[in-house]
Order: structure tokens, then C-alpha cells, then sequence
């Protein structure tokens, strides 16, 4: 008796999606760092005054208008990088990338399954957190929801990107916690919820060159003006192409 033949190809791919994107969702770490740090950023920017947000392009702009769209950023950030990065240091070292990718499925199934399930993530995030800014006062541009949308891809697609050089290239451990380092730093120094142009001096050129902060602004720009950033739109893309090939370099499918 012959084996029966595998499904066909998106019938795969969507399936290892779910269970990608489930995984995702039961990971208590994942949650604290995708929904509720991101809420808690939110509220807490939203109701403290500090710091200055009403700067450059944003003076005299509701402080929610401003905040919103980097919270946006961050939760983007999280579940592209840090979550991808942490979860596929770990599928190394336990074997999983290996055997999966000698399945039907095959490594390029597996990598669409999880770029599927990182958007999944992503749009339940944004229902949560767009929903809480709305009731919040918030009041974004209906013009730049297709901006903001590109912004959106172009910035998962970076630091998905960035993630798996990361995380296809170093121990677990050392992934789990560089990962975590630089979420810290790039949320609070990187552009995402403080504009690059609210920095002091010389940090203003410097932060604006990271993809952290291109992704702030260019949701900013959006979200607020209606307005697609070119410049931020650039810098996303040169950082997405070449955290691209850099991944095709780094990344290993067992340790």
C-alpha cells in the first residue's frame, strides 16, 4: 500500500500557522511582552506628562495621538523580534526547526507559517490596543490607515528579519536574554515611544537611523498628519533587505 500523499502546500503552511500562532498566545512571557507591557506603556504615557512629546511635527497635538502609534510600534516589535527570536533560539536547540524542516512542510513552508502567525498575533494585538486608545480619546487619521498598514508590514518584515539572525545564530540562552536587552533599550531609547526628535542633541540623527525608531515615525506620520514618511520608509526598507540577507547567511537549523 502506498503512503498517502501530504496536503497540498497551503494547507500546510496554514496549518503549522495555527499552531505557530497558538503557541504564541499560551506563552505567558509572549503575552506579558506583547499585550501587556504595550497596555501599560499606553495608559501610562497617556496620563503622565512626562516626557515632552509635543515636539517638531507634533506640537500642539493631543498626547494620545502621539502615543498611540509608538505603542503601536512596540507591540510590533515584540511579537516580530523579541517573541520570533526567543521561540526560535529554543526550536534550535530542541531539534524542532531540524525535523520540521524535513517534513512535506519544508524549511520555506515553515518560515511562511511563521510570518503568518506573527501577523495573526499582530492583529489581535492591535484590536486590544487600538480599542483601549479609541476609549482613551484617540483619533487617528482615517487618511493614513494605508500608510500606517505599510508601515506596519514593512516593519514586521525588518525585524522578523532581525529576529532570525539572531535567534538562527546564537545559543538559546544568550538569545532569551539579548533579546529581552534590547527590547528594553529600544523601547525607551529607541524611537518607538519617545519621537527621535523629542531626544537631546546629537541621539536625535543617531536614534533616527534605527528601525525602531523608523517604524515610530513612520506610524506617527501617519496616524497623526495622514502623511506617508518617505525617509522613515527607506530606512525600513534597507534595514528589512539587509537584515534579510544577513538571515540567509546566519541563520542555522540546529545547533
Amino acid at each position: 500500500m502506498s503512503a498517502p500523499a501530504p496536503a497540498p502546500t497551503p494547507t500546510r503552511v496554514l496549518a503549522q500557522a495555527r499552531f505557530e500562532a497558538a503557541g504564541l498566545l499560551r506563552h505567558g512571557e509572549q503575552l506579558l511582552i506583547s499585550v501587556v507591557l504595550p497596555l501599560m506603556a499606553l495608559v501610562g504615557l497617556t496620563f503622565v506628562p512626562y516626557p515632552d512629546l509635543s515636539v517638531g511635527a507634533f506640537e500642539g497635538v493631543d498626547r494620545i495621538d502621539v502615543v498611540a502609534p509608538g505603542v503601536i510600534a512596540l507591540a510590533v516589535m515584540s511579537t516580530a523580534f523579541t517573541g520570533q527570536a526567543i521561540l526560535m533560539g529554543f526550536e534550535r536547540r530542541w531539534g524542532v526547526l531540524r525535523l520540521l524542516g524535513t517534513t512535506p512542510l519544508g524549511r520555506g513552508g515553515l518560515l511562511m507559517a511563521k510570518a503568518l502567525s506573527v501577523l495573526v498575533v499582530l492583529a489581535i494585538q492591535l484590536v486590544v490596543l487600538g480599542g483601549t486608545a479609541l476609549a482613551l480619546g484617540w483619533r487617528p487619521s482615517l487618511v493614513g490607515l494605508l500608510p500606517a498598514l505599510l508601515a506596519v508590514l514593512l516593519g514586521t518584515a525588518a525585524f522578523a528579519a532581525l529576529a532570525a539572525c539572531l535567534g538562527g545564530s546564537l545559543r538559546a540562552e544568550a538569545v532569551l536574554g539579548l533579546a529581552n536587552l534590547v527590547w528594553v533599550l529600544l523601547a525607551a531609547g529607541g524611537g518607538v515611544l519617545v519621537p527621535a526628535g523629542a531626544l537631546p542633541g546629537a541621539l536625535t540623527t543617531v536614534v533616527s537611523l534605527l528601525p525602531s525608531a523608523a517604524l515610530g515615525d513612520m506610524l506617527r506620520s501617519a496616524l497623526v498628519h495622514g502623511a506617508l514618511a518617505w525617509a522613515p520608509l527607506l530606512t525600513l526598507l534597507v534595514w528589512a533587505v539587509v537584515a534579510g540577507l544577513l538571515a540567509r547567511r546566519l541563520l542555522r537549523w540546529s545547533d
